[in-house]
C-alpha cells in the first residue's frame, strides 16, 4: 500500500506502511535499517494497547487477544523507574499494530530504537517514543523485538 500523507496525520493500511513510516522517521537523524513487527509471544496476536515512557525510553504492550504483557527491546532495564502513559491516537483509538525500528551503527550494533504504532481505528501512523542505545553488544535487541520476552505488568 501507499501511505496517505494528504491529511494532518499520515495514515496507513498495514504493517508495510508502518515499517515505511518508521524508516522515514530517522530517530536522532539516523536511518532505520531494520523494522520488526510486534507479535504476541503467547497467541501470535498483532493488536495491542501500549504504555510508553518517553523520558525513560521504555514501552510495554498488552495483547488485545490474550492479555499477555511484554516489554519492548531493553525496556525491562528501565521499567522500574518509568512513569508510563497509555498511548492514544488523535482519533481516541487505543488499539494499535506495533513495530520497532532500529537505527544501526556501522558495526551493526543498535544505535537507536523507535516504537511506531498504527491505529487500528483510523490507520494513523506515529512514533510514540524512541531512545538511544549507548552500550553493546546489542544483538539481543534485534532478536527479541519481534517476539519480546514476557514480563509481568509492574
Amino acid at each position: 500500500m501507499v501511505i496517505d500523507t494528504t491529511g494532518t496525520f499520515w495514515r496507513g493500511d498495514d504493517f508495510t506502511d508502518l515499517a515505511d513510516y518508521l524508516r522515514e522517521y530517522q530517530p536522532g537523524g539516523y536511518p532505520v535499517a531494520r523494522v520488526k513487527e510486534m507479535i504476541c509471544q503467547q497467541c501470535d496476536g498483532k493488536t495491542f494497547t501500549v504504555l510508553a515512557d518517553d523520558e525513560n525510553g521504555c514501552v510495554q504492550t498488552q495483547c488485545l487477544t490474550c492479555g499477555d504483557h511484554a516489554l519492548i527491546a531493553d525496556s525491562a532495564d528501565h521499567w522500574q523507574d518509568a512513569d508510563p502513559e497509555e498511548c492514544a491516537c488523535p482519533c481516541g483509538g487505543e488499539a494499535f499494530q506495533a513495530a520497532v525500528g532500529f537505527a544501526l551503527r556501522a558495526d551493526g550494533e543498535v544505535r537507536w530504537v523507535s516504537v511506531g504504532l498504527r491505529c487500528t481505528q483510523d490507520g494513523t501512523l506515529g512514533v510514540y517514543t524512541d531512545w538511544k542505545i549507548d552500550y553493546s553488544p546489542t544483538g539481543h535487541l534485534l532478536t527479541d523485538a519481534a517476539r519480546p520476552a514476557r514480563h509481568p505488568l509492574s
